[in-house]
């Protein structure tokens, strides 16, 4: 997740359904054997296919179960969300990139919802091979899980659609009102920019706090700020999905494509599957390399936080 403050301190709110994976083929689970991976699935609109070199490399107990187990924490959009609350099937950015992944390897990756805290310690006492839950890849974390990183995200400025106050980067807020939900990341953030504003011969930010992400939206679209500023996956996906697309728009900082104090998010594997960490780091590689990653997260509104490159444990603290 992007940091202890940037993951589960600010979520979009628009819960909107997405479209489902089509997979193709079936599982042979409840008899017992090893569970048939589909010989392909489509994925944002894209067919994946086996690569069988990737799978020979696979780790031969994830070869034998035709299962990689993936704990995620659910709803967290929009990466992970439920297709209808109190329901079990899942959607989203993580759930999507997971089923493209299987298929590359020729895999079920099996999603099961976790706690966000006992995911860690659940794939150290091998309950789970992995996790895809918008986590923050760091060095914390990295002594006892290995990471594949997928994107890069951070926090991010979300106006109403048109712009009309032409913002582009933070220090356009200077003198101007803008929402931030309290207790956040995003709050430190615009915080340490009022010496900026300062230094610059200008008004502070008019800074208006809010004690839930959806309080601070509706002030946006009732005009009472000129932007809000949250993680830019949830700004992403509530520009992409409240009133159908037409109520807010994204600002792309081109100094900060991620967004503002960007981290790297990370597949969380086991250390005892080495093997595995790098044929998803291949997998993943590959599904950039022919422009799938960049359907899945566009799918979601969050195209800009996507890697160009597959890496492994790029911790940036």
């Amino acid at each position: 997740m992007p940091t202890p403050s940037l993951r589960r301190v600010s979520t979009a709110s628009a819960l909107s359904v997405a479209i489902l994976v089509t997979v193709s083929g079936c599982g042979d689970e409840a008899s017992g054997g090893a569970a048939e991976a589909p010989a392909s699935a489509t994925v944002a609109g894209v067919t994946i296919a086996k690569d069988a070199a990737l799978h020979a490399a696979l780790p031969e107990g994830i070869r034998q179960s035709g299962v990689v187990r993936v704990a995620t924490d659910v709803p967290y959009a929009p990466f992970e969300m439920f297709v209808t609350e109190g329901k079990p099937e899942l959607t989203g950015l993580d759930y999507d990139l997971g089923q493209a992944l299987g298929a590359k390897l020729g895999v079920k990756f099996a999603f099961t919802p976790q706690k966000f805290d006992g995911i860690v310690p659940a794939i150290q006492a091998g309950k789970f091979d992995a996790a895809m839950s918008a986590m923050t890849d760091n060095k914390e974390r990295q002594a006892v899980v290995d990471f594949v990183d997928y994107s890069v995200s951070g926090s991010g400025i979300m106006v109403v659609k048109g712009n009309p106050e032409k913002i582009s980067t933070l220090d356009d807020l200077c003198g101007k009102k803008a929402a931030v939900q309290a207790a956040t990341n995003q709050l430190d953030l615009l915080q340490e920019h009022q010496a900026k504003c300062r230094a610059a011969g200008k008004a502070e930010i008019d800074i208006q706090t809010f004690p839930k992400d959806s309080d601070a939206q509706l002030a946006l679209r009732s005009d009472k700020v000129i932007a809000q500023v949250q993680t830019k996956p949830a700004a992403g996906w509530t520009a992409k999905t409240a009133d159908s697309g037409n109520a807010f728009e994204v600002v792309d900082d081109p100094a900060a494509v991620g967004g503002y104090g960007a981290s790297p998010n990370g597949i969380a594997v086991s250390k005892k599957l080495p093997q595995l960490s790098d044929a998803i780091q291949k997998a993943l590689q590959a599904l950039i390399d022919d422009g799938t990653v960049t359907k899945i997260f566009d799918k979601y509104g969050v195209a800009s936080i996507a890697v160009k490159e597959a890496t492994k444990n790029a911790a940036v603290d």
